[in-house]
């Protein structure tokens, strides 16, 4: 899946940082499959919002906006950076083990919440998805700590980029 953007809020919010963005992502599709309506819903918002708003800056570069690859390969998740003229910036490796535990009960509760929308009331859709978010949060700042020296984002960004790690990991 590509999607390009044209810049969006982060310009308006902070005109100084606009080429510390992502303006271009790609998942790799070797490892992306279709899964349910509501994964692939959940993939399109994550990649929309992000190349709308975001702030991602490999540290000691400034030669953004960037196009980002996302893959796993060899048990690592890959960022490959690259500048809009596809010159190479960065390739980002983390390992995946840390990440595991959040993703798999990430996934358990992602699977109970749209089972729930569907026939519990408001009160145990609502309980569900604040641990749902919880997770989510979780995922997000241990990316954030992974990535830590190696580049820069805001919470927002992290969290879309979990979003992402996520879809990587459902496999066929």
């Amino acid at each position: 899946m590509v999607l390009q953007g044209r810049g969006g809020l982060m310009s308006e919010r902070d005109p100084d940082r606009t080429h510390q963005r992502i303006v271009h992502i790609e998942l790799d599709e070797r490892t992306v499959v279709r899964r349910n309506p509501d994964v692939e819903h959940e993939r399109a918002v994550a990649i929309y919002d992000l190349i709308e708003d975001n702030y991602f800056a490999p540290v000691g570069c400034d030669c953004g906006p960037y196009h980002l690859h996302l893959s796993i390969a060899e048990n690592r998740l890959v960022f490959d950076i690259r500048t809009e003229s596809a010159d190479p910036v960065a390739t980002v490796t983390l390992p995946l083990l840390p990440f595991r535990r959040i993703v798999k009960d990430y996934f358990a509760v992602c699977e109970t919440y749209y089972q729930a929308i569907r026939t519990a009331s408001p009160s145990r859709i609502e309980a569900i998805d604040m641990g749902r978010r919880g997770l989510h949060n979780e995922g997000s700042e241990l990316l954030r700590e992974r990535l830590s020296g190696k580049i820069e984002m805001d919470f927002d960004t992290a969290r879309r980029l979990f979003t992402l790690i996520c879809v990587l990991h459902i496999r066929g």
